[in-house]
């Protein structure tokens, strides 16, 4: 165990670039989900055509594969992706598929009075999307994207296999410089569960201020009056 401790300078470089993937990947899904995801709910078939070649596509694809195409497939015919781009593209574009369906799901999930009114104070469509129709929708949002954030972590692991030095890679080359097993991948198993964890506590975060640009907060037991109980004791006086 005193070996993998020491070797903590490498454990904590694969860290940062399973961080640095998590944050790219994560935007490029965000992006796709948001696209895509409005695209579902158009009234053009051409866009929900779209949105559903897309999601079903990669849906369906795994993600390993899809990494392996873009890293080994594709130079073969000209098309050259750096590990990192390779990487950050089949992670974004598989969780983006699924993010597609929390946006469409999450826009249609907004009461339609909420549109009608919109529309009844003369709000164009773009001011409808913008002003009343996102915004509600972002609240419904964000504990899917919670846990869509986390699974793309835990799948930068696979990573590792196009030569990239995340920190599955560093505790492979620990593992064989040590013969320490068990001990490498319970302290690679505790850095993921705690950068799960961090990821978790921005979205609940996030999820806290949303819900006060909305005025969704909710109201302090110490700011409700007093109520009497059974003996008439602790009542608020009119």
């Amino acid at each position: 165990m005193s070996d993998v401790l020491e070797a903590y300078p490498q454990l904590l470089r694969g860290a940062w670039i399973t961080v640095q993937l998590t944050v790219y990947g994560s935007a490029l899904a965000l992006a796709l989900a948001l696209a895509f995801g409005l695209a579902g709910t158009s009234r053009h078939v051409a866009l929900r055509a779209l949105n559903r070649v897309y999601v079903e596509f990669f849906r369906g694809t795994a993600t390993l594969v899809l990494m392996y195409w873009l890293f080994y497939a594709l130079p073969l015919v000209g098309f050259r992706f750096t590990p990192m781009a390779a990487a950050v593209l089949s992670l974004g574009l598989n969780v983006g598929a699924y993010g597609a369906e929390v946006v469409r799901g999450a826009l249609n999930a907004v009461p339609k009075a909420q549109y009608e009114a919109a529309i009844a104070l003369n709000f164009r469509p773009w001011q409808r999307l913008v002003r009343v129709t996102l915004p509600q929708a972002v609240a419904l949002m964000l504990p899917p994207f919670g846990n869509l954030i986390i699974e793309l972590m835990k799948g930068t692991a696979l990573v590792s296999l196009i030569t990239i030095g995340d920190l599955t890679f560093r505790a492979q080359q620990i593992r064989a410089s040590t013969g320490e097993t068990t001990a490498t991948f319970l302290v690679i198993l505790v850095m993921y569960f705690v950068i799960a964890q961090l990821l978790q506590l921005a979205v609940r975060y996030a999820e806290r201020r949303v819900d006060r640009m909305l005025g969704r907060r909710p109201v302090r037991r110490d700011a409700l009056p007093r109520t009497a109980d059974a003996s008439g004791a602790g009542a608020v006086k009119g």
